[in-house]
């Protein structure tokens, strides 16, 4: 696990941005596409947006979504709202290259199921991204695989509804097609998420994050966040950056 601790959010993203286009530049020279999957929140939304500014073959990127709250077509509850307007009006990747979730079926499971075939169709099978973008809630979820939830135990399903968290179900990729990525990349601002990130770090295997591989993990955080790990020692597969 790398860790790059950035000044603040705005720091953070800029450099996250950049690491992404230089993974998608690499990926394309050496596959001819590249394959990204993110999640929402507002810190992974502000890299989206300056990633639009960065230079990428757009016409070789599948994008799809990480997860998704089930609620109507242009709600501000859902990610692809949000998506849309910070990097996918910005840029000029393919309609067919967009890969949302189908939270709008009427049977929303059978959705799911159509969907874990369709990242099979553009990702291989197994589905194998070249980066999955995720971020960290305080209480410790990522994706929307939340404490307590049924979903945190699936090993067959790679896309899976949740019960109601927050008011809403969502829809969300399982640890067996994250962990298959060949990076994940967290994005971790703010002191509300030290604790978590702490837990993270230290693989406390009692929140969701944790379990989540750490081989091929870059974890970008600003100061805020990472200030209760810096102060504990750090397990020995864990390296430390400072910006």
């Amino acid at each position: 696990m790398e860790i790059e601790v950035h000044a603040d959010p705005v720091s953070l993203s800029a450099h996250a941005s950049a690491t992404i286009a230089l993974a998608a530049r690499v990926a394309i020279g050496a596959r001819a596409r590249f394959l990204l999957a993110v999640s929402g929140g507002n810190t992974p939304l502000e890299t989206l947006r300056r990633l639009a500014t960065e230079t990428i073959d757009w016409q070789q990127v599948h994008l799809a979504q990480v997860d998704e709250r089930v609620a109507p077509s242009g709600s501000d509850e859902r990610n692809l709202t949000h998506l849309q307007a910070m990097l996918l009006d910005r840029v000029p990747l393919p309609r067919t290259h967009v890969h949302s979730m189908p939270v709008e079926d009427i049977d929303i499971s059978a959705g799911a199921q159509r969907f874990a075939r369709q990242l099979e169709q553009i990702a291989g099978r197994p589905a194998t991204f070249d980066m999955m973008l995720l971020g960290l809630g305080a209480d410790g979820h990522t994706a929307s695989l939340v404490p307590g939830d049924p979903v945190l135990d699936s090993s067959a399903a790679e896309v899976a509804l949740t019960e109601v968290y927050r008011g809403a179900r969502r829809m969300t990729l399982t640890f067996p097609i994250i962990n298959r990525a060949r990076c994940v990349v967290w994005l971790i601002a703010g002191a509300s998420k030290a604790p978590a990130l702490a837990q993270l770090i230290h693989r406390d295997l009692s929140i969701p994050a944790s379990h989540v591989a750490r081989e091929r993990a870059l974890l970008l955080v600003d100061r805020a966040a990472f200030a209760a790990s810096s102060a504990q020692r750090l397990p020995a597969d864990v390296s430390v950056v400072e910006h």
